[in-house]
C-alpha cells in the first residue's frame, strides 16, 4: 500500500530521474556532477549482480578517459587485486586476465572471477599498454581477509631482497603456525584468551620492513619501489587482519569498524604512494553500497558503526562523491550459507515501504537521481525508509530480517542508479561449485 506521501515523491523522482538506455552519454550529468572530484565512491546492492559491475565499469572508464582518474580500489584482498595490478600495467607473468584473476580463491571467488570484472581488467590491459609505464592505471584491493596470503607476500619479499631479514620474518610469523591455515581459528583462540595472541610479531614485522625501508627502496629505482610497496602494505594488512579476527569473536561493531578503518588506511597509503611517484592521485573506489554510502545516514551508524563512505567524506569533504545502486527485482549470484557454492537466485520483489519499492513505482526501468539536484527530491528521500543489502549470502525466506535496514537516502548518497530488473553475475567458474571460506559477521548478511 502506497500513501499520499510516498506517491507525491514518487511523481518528484519520476521528473527528476535521468533515463537509462546504454547510450555512450548516459552518464553525462553524472560527470557534470562529479567536477572536479578527486574520489569517486561506486556501491553496488548486491555482490552479485551482473548491471552493478558492467555499470561501474562503464562509469570508471569515463573517469579514467575524461577526468584522469588513475587508480582503482576494490573491496578485495590486496594480493590477489595487486596480481591483476601487475597485469593490467604490462606485468607478464600471468598471459592473460583469466590468470590474473585466479588469485582470488577465497569465498566470494564469484565477486571478482566473473564475466564482467574480465571485460574491464582487458580493457585496462588495452588500455595501459598505450601508456607510458609511470601513467598506467593501477588496480588495488583494500579489504585484510588475506592474513596468510599476506604473510606469504612479505616472505618472498624478502627471500629475493634481504635473506637475514626473511628468516626473522619466518620466526615472527611462525606464531600464526600453531592455529593451522584458518584465521578464525587463530581469532577465536586468541580472542577469547584460549591461546596467546600473535600480535607483538606482526606488529614488529611491520616496524622492521619500516626501518628498512629506504635501503631496500634504493636498490633498483622504480621497480624497487612498486616491490616495497607491495610487501609493506602486505605486512600491514598481516598486523590488522590478527587485529580484526582477534576481536571478531568479541563485538561485531568493533570488527566492522576495524575493517573499514583499514580499507581508509589503505586507500590513505595509496594516495602518498601515487604522490611519491610525483602523481595526483584520482581514485575510483568500488564497494558494497554499506560500505560508500554514509553510514551516518543508517542504523548502522546509530548502532556505532561507520564506514569508508563516512569516513572519506569527513576526511575529503567535497572532494569525493558516494553513488549507489539499487534494484527491484531480477536475479542474483550468491549462497545460501557461508562457505556455500555460488548459486542463481531469485531476487523478490522489493517491498512496497522499502527505497526500491519507491523506484519502482517511477515506472522507468533504469535511470540516473542526482540526490544534491533539486532540493524537493533531496528532502523527499532524506525520510527513513527501508533499503534492501544483499551480500554474499542471500536469504529470501528471512529477507526483512536479513536485507533490510533503515536509511536516509539523500543523507546516504550523493546520486542513485536503479535498475528495475537485473540479472546475476556470470561467474568463471559453473554455478554450484565449491567455494573458500571468509569471515561471518558482516553486515547485513554477508557483505
Amino acid at each position: 500500500m502506497i500513501d499520499a506521501t510516498q506517491s507525491i515523491i514518487t511523481d518528484l523522482v519520476r521528473e527528476a530521474a535521468h533515463p537509462l538506455t546504454g547510450s555512450a552519454n548516459d552518464y553525462d550529468s553524472l560527470l557534470k556532477l562529479i567536477g572536479d572530484a578527486r574520489f569517486v565512491l561506486l556501491g553496488e546492492a548486491s555482490h552479485g549482480t551482473h548491471e552493478f559491475y558492467r555499470e561501474r565499469a562503464r562509469i570508471t572508464q569515463r573517469l579514467i578517459r575524461e577526468k584522469g582518474f588513475n587508480a582503482i580500489a576494490v573491496e578485495g584482498d590486496w594480493p590477489d587485486a595487486y596480481r591483476v595490478n601487475r597485469y593490467v600495467q604490462g606485468d607478464n607473468v600471468d598471459p592473460d586476465a583469466v590468470q590474473a584473476l585466479s588469485g582470488f580463491k577465497r569465498f566470494p571467488a564469484w565477486m571478482w572471477r566473473n564475466a564482467d570484472i574480465l571485460d574491464f581488467v582487458g580493457w585496462l590491459r588495452t588500455f595501459n599498454d598505450a601508456l607510458d609505464l609511470p601513467n598506467r592505471i593501477g588496480f588495488y584491493g583494500l579489504d585484510l581477509y588475506s592474513l596468510h596470503a599476506s604473510m606469504e607476500c612479505v616472505l618472498r619479499y624478502l627471500d629475493r631482497t634481504d635473506p637475514d631479514a626473511a628468516h626473522r620474518a619466518r620466526l615472527r610469523y611462525a606464531c600464526f603456525d600453531n592455529f593451522g591455515d584458518d584465521p578464525q581459528t587463530y581469532g577465536y583462540a586468541a580472542g577469547l584468551g584460549i591461546r596467546p595472541s600473535c600480535e607483538a610479531e606482526a606488529v614488529s614485522q611491520l616496524v622492521d620492513l619500516h626501518r628498512s625501508a629506504l635501503r631496500y627502496a634504493r636498490m633498483d629505482g622504480l621497480a624497487a619501489l612498486e616491490r616495497f610497496f607491495d610487501a609493506e602494505q602486505n605486512a600491514r594488512v598481516v598486523k590488522d587482519a590478527e587485529e580484526y579476527y582477534r576481536t571478531m569473536f568479541h563485538e561485531s561493531v568493533s570488527s566492522w569498524n576495524l575493517r573499514d578503518q583499514h580499507m581508509v588506511q589503505t586507500l590513505d597509503t595509496l594516495i602518498e604512494y601515487l604522490e611519491v611517484r610525483k602523481r595526483a592521485s584520482k581514485i575510483v573506489i568500488w564497494a558494497h553500497n554499506s560500505h560508500v554510502g554514509d553510514a551516518r545516514a543508517t542504523q548502522m551508524g546509530r548502532a556505532g558503526e561507520w564506514n569508508i563512505g563516512q569516513l572519506i567524506r569527513q576526511k575529503y569533504s567535497v572532494a569525493c562523491l558516494n553513488i549507489g545502486f539499487t534494484t527491484y527485482s531480477g536475479t542474483v549470484t550468491a549462497a545460501s550459507e557461508w562457505d556455500g557454492s555460488a548459486e542463481r537466485k531469485q531476487v523478490r520483489p522489493a517491498r512496497a515501504d522499502s527505497y526500491e519499492g519507491l523506484f519502482h513505482q517511477v515506472g522507468v526501468p533504469a535511470f540516473l537521481l542526482n540526490l544534491k539536484e533539486d532540493s524537493h527530491v533531496f528532502n523527499g528521500l532524506r525520510k527513513p525508509m527501508l533499503e534492501r543489502a544483499i551480500g554474499v549470502v542471500y536469504l529470501p525466506a528471512s529477507e526483512l530480517a536479513s536485507h533490510y535496514f533503515h536509511a536516509r537516502l539523500s543523507d546516504q548518497f550523493d546520486a542513485i542508479i536503479h535498475f528495475d530488473q537485473t540479472r546475476a553475475v556470470e561467474p568463471l567458474e559453473p554455478i554450484g561449485t565449491g567455494a573458500f571460506g571468509e569471515p561471518a559477521e558482516t553486515f547485513p548478511s554477508g557483505i
